[in-house]
Parts: structure tokens; C-alpha cells; sequence
């Protein structure tokens, strides 16, 4: 009897070095590179937060919007025009104009410097979308409810992700995005939101037109995945998990 205990003793105690040689080896595959992308036109700024947008525009015109175009003193050049898939207009005299992700004054401006001495001394154009969509922020990744959501009143990093149902099981607490695009350049914010959390940084400001990304977190799915087809020999197998989110 004392003999097959110590043998049952033995098998646990191989099981549970095995166990960790598997898990450590798990581990190490699974290491994050926190390299940022490399890819044309990405660069570290020196810049300690994103920049809020300029001049309050959080509408902007995109496809297969119908805008109403009115050019003062000029109605055979006025009239509704729909953008095609990539936000552009075919219009009279000028040709194809891009309007898309510019917004109406921006699309006004570039009608005027189009007819400005060529057919008209000093054009007035105004761009009226037929309907202003409701301004919002898109939310995606690893929460439990990704989608827009209106974006009125003080909107914050930690207010819209709770909004979104909160963080789901595999976040990545450490690697979470704001992307905003600022007069046309891009701009990518990566932010700790546990340390956000914690009070350990300011809960940053949110803006229309922003979209959230929650990162994923592939080590711990991976060890997850992992314990579903480990067999407990003993009541109990203790992991020391070091993969945080």
C-alpha cells in the first residue's frame, strides 16, 4: 500500500513538472513584441497626447451621401448631387471632386477655387448634406458590446468603454487604441487602461469621429485553450501565471 502511494506521489510530482515545462514553453512562445508598426507614413511622435480636433468639424461628408449644392447667382449650377462609394462628385465645369472625409465648408471651398476665375469672379458655394448623421464613436475589439455610440456630451476613454459593456474576457489591458484624424493627418494613441483605472494617468478625452480598438490578448487565450486538455491527476494543479492582460 505504502509502496503504490509512492508511486502515485511520483506520477503526480513528474505530472506537475511536466505541466510547467509546458506552460513555461507556452509562455515564451507566446511573448509580445510591443514594437510599433512599421509600416509607410508611421512614426513615433514627441507628442504626450492626442491633439483634439480643430475647429469643432465632427461631420464629414462620405459615400452615397446626397448634398445639396447651391452656388449663389448661378442655378444651372446648383442642384443635388450623390457621392459615389469613394466620396466623390462628378460636378459641372470642375469635374470629379473628392469629398470624401471632408467636410461641407471644405467641400464649398474647393467648388469656389474650382469656378473662381475661370467661369465666376468670386463664386459663394454652400454644400448642405440632405441628412447630419448623429455624431458617435466606434468602439471594437475586446469589448463585450464593439460598436458607435453617440458621442454628446463629455466623452471619455473610460466612459465609452463601460458603455460598451466593459472589457471582455482576453483585453489586452496594455494595449489599447485611439485613433483621430486631425486636419487629414492620422494620429494612433496607445494607451494602459488599467493604469487609466488606477488614477494613474488622466482618463483621456474622447471626441466624434474617434474610433477605440481594445487589443487582444493571445497568450492568455492560448493558455487558456491550453488547460482545457490538461488532465488533473491530483484534486489541484497551481499555475503560476505571469501573462498578466
Amino acid at each position: 500500500m505504502a509502496e503504490l502511494s509512492g508511486k502515485k506521489g511520483d506520477m503526480i510530482t513528474k505530472f506537475k513538472s511536466l505541466l510547467a515545462i509546458v506552460v513555461a514553453t507556452t509562455l515564451a512562445g507566446c511573448a509580445t513584441d510591443r514594437t510599433f508598426g512599421a509600416a509607410p507614413g508611421i512614426e513615433v511622435t514627441n507628442l504626450e497626447q492626442l491633439p483634439p480636433p480643430s475647429g469643432g468639424v465632427f461631420y464629414t461628408i462620405g459615400p452615397q451621401e446626397k448634398l445639396e449644392i447651391e452656388v449663389v447667382g448661378a442655378s444651372d449650377l446648383s442642384g443635388t448631387f450623390l457621392t459615389d462609394a469613394a466620396g466623390r462628385v462628378s460636378y459641372p465645369l470642375v469635374g470629379e471632386l473628392e469629398f470624401g472625409g471632408l467636410s461641407p465648408s471644405e467641400a464649398s471651398r474647393m467648388i469656389e477655387q474650382g469656378l473662381r476665375g475661370k467661369y465666376l469672379l468670386n463664386p459663394q458655394v454652400r454644400v448642405i448634406p440632405e441628412a447630419f448623421p448623429p455624431p458617435s464613436i466606434s468602439v471594437g475589439g475586446q469589448v463585450e458590446n464593439p460598436g458607435a455610440y453617440p458621442a454628446i456630451g463629455n466623452r471619455t476613454l473610460l466612459r465609452v468603454v463601460n458603455q460598451a459593456g466593459g472589457l471582455a474576457e482576453y483585453a489586452k489591458l496594455d494595449d489599447l487604441l485611439i485613433l483621430r484624424v486631425v486636419d487629414g493627418q492620422s494620429y494612433i494613441g496607445v494607451y494602459n487602461i488599467q493604469a487609466i483605472q488606477r488614477g494613474n494617468y488622466p482618463d483621456p478625452q474622447l471626441y466624434p469621429n474617434d474610433i477605440v480598438m481594445v487589443g487582444d490578448s493571445p497568450a492568455r487565450r492560448r493558455l487558456d485553450n491550453l488547460l482545457q486538455f490538461v488532465p488533473l491527476v491530483s484534486s489541484s494543479a497551481i499555475i503560476i501565471d505571469r501573462l498578466g492582460r
